[in-house]
């Protein structure tokens, strides 16, 4: 007897919510702080008018007082990140605004400190200490501040979307034909007398398939994917018996732990014998190529089509594809490759997944 499995876990909700803030040790996230650092100085030196010194030279000194603050704080939440990943977002984003204010009144002092070494009165800006102080913190803190929102906003928008859209997923991947379903039942209603061993098999390899496509787990091993393919083929193969043929062809070279999402294999392993075996008298042949090229892993199904009366007295609505086509969209966001080819004699599915998703 086949051992049973749990059902798999609910999703995991022990997330925490300070994920908006970005990694601020990625090059990409110091860029933009650092081109954002550069309008501000902009806005501010044409805020002033130029000052007694003119424009540019003004806007040098902002420039470089402003690509200080904003490198410090790059440096300092860097540094923090593994502090304030485990923290909520109102805690994260206080901490985070704190660390700003330090920085900022740090290099103030620091600023100040330098003018007074080179006989520069407060950076040539006239301005009294306080003054200065307080106009550094105050735009400091309402830039900070509004930063922090804006990311707080776009990281709940995108959360929304991408939860919005895995729902529609699920909601897609959960579906099973129902004649699938009826012709399972009855195969194994069929061999309940005569063989009872196949019978209580088959069972096991349908709830393998319904706890696969009722499960919240996105990504398994193409391995798993494998095993569970397999399995939907041996029920088929019971039903249909010789007329299904599987030219199942795999490189020796494909890693089994290659990260694929969940049902990529079966629904088009599905979509192939509904419409291109079952409507054949004699059967035919499905081929199965799969190879790995690098970092990417090269899919290819391919089936007989029937002639084309037989093809319109079941007309399909390419509902498999399509549910393959989103998943693999919303897992690679647009990196992995699905094409579709017909002939007057074969319909073909083209795959290409990368290693690493985003």
């Amino acid at each position: 007897m086949r051992p049973r499995h749990p059902l798999p876990p609910a999703g995991d909700e022990s997330g925490t919510a300070s994920g908006f803030l970005p990694n601020f040790c990625e090059s990409k996230t110091v860029f933009l702080v650092v081109l954002m650092g550069q309008l501000l100085a902009f806005v501010l030196t044409l805020s002033t008018g130029g000052g007694q010194h003119g424009f540019w030279v003004n806007l040098a000194l902002i420039s470089l007082f402003v690509q200080w603050v904003a490198l410090g704080t790059v440096l300092a939440l860097c540094a923090t990140r593994p502090l304030l990943t485990p923290l909520s977002a109102f805690q994260a984003a206080t901490a985070a605004w704190l660390i700003t204010l330090g920085i900022t009144l740090a290099l103030s002092l620091a600023s100040l400190a330098i003018g007074r070494q080179i006989d520069w009165d407060h950076m040539s800006t006239g301005i009294p200490v306080a003054d200065f102080l307080t106009r550094t913190l105050a735009i400091s803190a309402i830039v900070s501040a509004v930063a922090l929102r804006y990311l707080y906003v776009q990281s709940q928008w995108k959360n929304n979307l991408e939860s919005e859209t895995r729902s529609r997923i699920q909601a897609l991947q959960a579906r099973i034909r129902p004649h699938f379903l009826f012709n399972s039942m009855n195969t194994i209603a069929s061999l309940t007398r005569t063989r009872p061993e196949v019978a209580e098999s088959t069972v096991m390899d349908l709830a393998d398939l319904f706890r696969a496509t009722l499960s919240s787990k996105d990504t398994v091993s193409f391995q798993e994917e494998v095993k569970l393919t397999q399995n939907y083929l041996r029920i088929e193969s019971l039903r249909l018996g010789d007329r299904l043929q599987v030219d199942w062809r795999m490189e020796p070279s494909v890693a089994q732990d290659f990260p694929v999402p969940s049902l990529t294999l079966q629904p088009l392993l599905e979509n192939a014998i509904y419409h291109g075996i079952e409507p054949l008298t004699e059967g035919g042949c499905v081929r199965v190529d799969i190879r790995q090229q690098g970092e990417r892993l090269d899919i290819t199904i391919e089936n007989p089509m029937p002639p084309e009366q037989e093809r319109r007295r079941r007309p399909g609505n390419q509902f498999a594809q399509e549910s393959v086509r989103q998943r693999l969209a919303l897992a690679y966001q647009g990196r992995a490759r699905m094409n579709t080819l017909q002939s007057l004699s074969h319909y073909r599915v083209d795959i290409s997944l990368p290693r690493r998703m985003p």
